[in-house]
């Protein structure tokens, strides 16, 4: 079976993207490969992020802030989706992705923004979990080798 890469974009790639690259790594119907970076990366993951990617199953190794650059360079992994997931990420101009995987845009509200206890925070933190993984579950159902980016889109609406 054929998996679809797929990166997910946000300015400091901390905490949304880095779920998303996570939820879909580790996605039950093996159908992904989740990568993340933004377009000014930050220099490390949210404590938060990461402790929910770790009990996803998602290795350690791979969760590290990482610059969009990475990923439109020759040798990098040809994506078949791309989506922002900040509205930030989403108005900037990105590079050239090769092979014009489809695009969309997936906002989230930036869990890493909330004020108040440490459990408050946690909750902001699922609730993107919660909606990045409803959205994966919509989109492993669909025809993946037939999928553009107005129907990827759509996704967001569901």
């Amino acid at each position: 079976m054929k998996k679809y890469n797929i990166l997910f974009l946000c300015t400091h790639n901390s905490a949304r993207s880095i779920l998303g690259e996570a939820l879909a790594s580790t996605h039950p119907s093996e159908k992904f490969v989740g990568y993340s970076a933004g377009s000014s990366p930050g220099s490390s993951v949210n404590p938060i992020a990461k402790e929910l990617a770790l009990a996803m199953g998602y290795s350690e190794l791979k969760l590290r802030s990482k610059s969009w650059d990475e990923f439109a360079l020759p040798n990098a992994p040809k994506m078949d989706f791309i989506i922002t997931v900040c509205d930030n990420a989403a108005g900037e101009v990105c590079p050239y992705w090769p092979g014009r995987p489809a695009t969309a845009h997936w906002g989230f509200p930036d869990p890493s923004q909330v004020q108040g206890t440490d459990s408050e925070k946690k909750v902001a933190f699922i609730q993107v979990m919660n909606g990045l993984k409803n959205r994966l579950d919509t989109l492993a159902a669909m025809p993946l080798d037939r999928l553009d980016s107005m129907a990827l889109n759509a996704i967001h609406k569901k």
